[in-house]
């Protein structure tokens, strides 16, 4: 990204949101770019932005135009993967910047959840989301790989994000329409020649959470002694308390402990299971 056109593609993103804003569609928030420190070998529209470039950008040009009109859509980071969270951090360390940009949009495509821990150690008021996760349409595990979304989404709310979504709601049979060559598969795959809907594996793990979570809900601290489980929990609003465990092996019984209850689980083998009590 060129800095001389900065102050142009503010006012073009400005111009975007008082659009749809127009139209009735409000854009709760935006990035300055999807995966923003690579090119896409110029296979998709796409630049890369260096740190400096990103932080002049949100400091100095969208944030006080986003103040000046008073655009109520936010603007989140990054938009890229764990790998770069000490971009993030480095990022946040910047008072002019931390002033219009306090949240952070996350993919796990290469490195681990964890990496969001160390930015909420550094910056525990920041607010993070996973904003992106696909899944090739061509898999033949397209429809049963559960076990590992499961696993991708305890982690990123076990590590501070405040929501996770996919990429993408649906797409057809070809994985359209993408803009890019990579082969990936919505959340559900829409063939309207043979009027069929396929779930995919991302499907069924997210219906687990979303069944069960209520906008709002706050986690909370959960332990395990048994090997390989899955496990987070959660408050929702109205004082339900939340467990959703995860279990990729064999079937096995579990002992639960909350406060001075206890209760037995039998728990199938490569199983989901969102257990909710009062």
């Amino acid at each position: 990204m060129s800095r001389q056109y900065l102050a142009s593609y503010t006012q073009y993103l400005l111009k975007y949101i008082q659009s749809y804003a127009a139209a009735g569609v409000d854009i709760h928030a935006i990035t300055a770019q999807n995966e923003i420190d690579t090119d896409q070998h110029a296979q998709m529209p796409a630049c890369v932005w260096s740190q400096e470039c990103e932080t002049e950008f949100v400091a100095e040009h969208l944030g006080p135009l986003f103040e000046k009109t008073k655009t109520k859509t936010k603007i989140w980071i990054l938009d890229h993967n764990f790998v770069y969270w000490g971009r993030v951090i480095s990022e946040l360390d910047n008072p002019d910047f931390r002033r219009y940009a306090n949240s952070v949009a996350w993919y796990a495509y290469v490195g681990d959840a964890s990496m969001m821990s160390k930015v909420h150690a550094a910056h525990p008021g920041v607010d993070m989301h996973y904003t992106e996760g696909s899944t090739d349409y061509n898999d033949p595990h397209y429809r049963d790989d559960w076990m590992n979304w499961a696993g991708t989404y305890t982690a990123v709310l076990a590590n501070w994000c405040s929501s996770a979504m996919v990429w993408n709601i649906a797409t057809d049979q070809n994985g359209k329409p993408n803009i890019g060559p990579y082969p990936c598969g919505g959340m559900l795959i829409v063939n309207p020649h043979r009027q069929e809907i396929i779930r995919s594996g991302q499907y069924w793990a997210l219906a687990h959470f979303s069944r069960a979570v209520r906008r709002g809900a706050r986690r909370f601290e959960s332990q395990s002694l048994a090997a390989n489980l899955g496990h987070v929990a959660f408050q929702n609003p109205n004082g339900q308390r939340v467990l959703v465990l995860t279990n990729p092996g064999p079937a096995r019984s579990l002992q639960l402990n909350y406060s001075l209850y206890s209760a037995t689980v039998p728990m199938p083998g490569a199983a989901i299971a969102p257990l909710v009590w009062s």
